[in-house]
């Protein structure tokens, strides 16, 4: 390997195999919150499940939102990037009642934002607990980069 092979080109942040967080079922994924390539943020799918694996809001999908845009606005902090920077959000719920309270507690965090955005109502999530799932996509302006 040269020099140029070894470079960096991702920081994983928050990095956990799915043996320790999904104890109910029988995988063992390494895998990572969010990931930083160059001045790009991915988080993962977020839910209403703090970082101590905690479910906020059983059967309340405004609450798990609620839960959910705090990981991400955590994530991004981590990443070097914030709410301001999102530029795409995919929104994953399993109720189509759910979407007004759901979108209602997005728009409160992304106020201002603008972000493209892709919902879509899917039949389940990996827990059935889980009512909602959001990911986003961010940047870092080239002066924090």
């Amino acid at each position: 390997m040269n020099d140029k092979t070894k470079q960096i080109t991702h920081e994983r942040i928050r990095m956990f195999n799915t043996k320790e967080t999904y104890p109910n079922q029988s995988l063992d994924n390494d895998l990572c919150q969010a990931v930083r390539a160059e001045n790009t943020v991915y988080v993962r799918g977020q839910v209403g499940t703090n970082f101590e694996g905690n479910l906020v809001g059983l059967g309340d999908p405004a609450a798990q939102a609620e839960q959910a845009m705090k990981n991400v606005e955590q994530l991004l902090a981590e990443a070097g990037s914030e709410l301001s920077h999102i530029v795409k959000t995919t929104t994953y719920i399993t109720d189509p009642r759910y979407r007004e309270p759901v979108y209602r507690v997005v728009g409160k965090w992304l106020k201002g934002v603008f972000p493209i955005s892709t919902g879509l109502v899917v039949s389940g999530l990996a827990q059935p607990e889980w009512l909602m799932e959001i990911d986003v996509i961010a940047v870092i302006p080239e002066e924090r980069a």
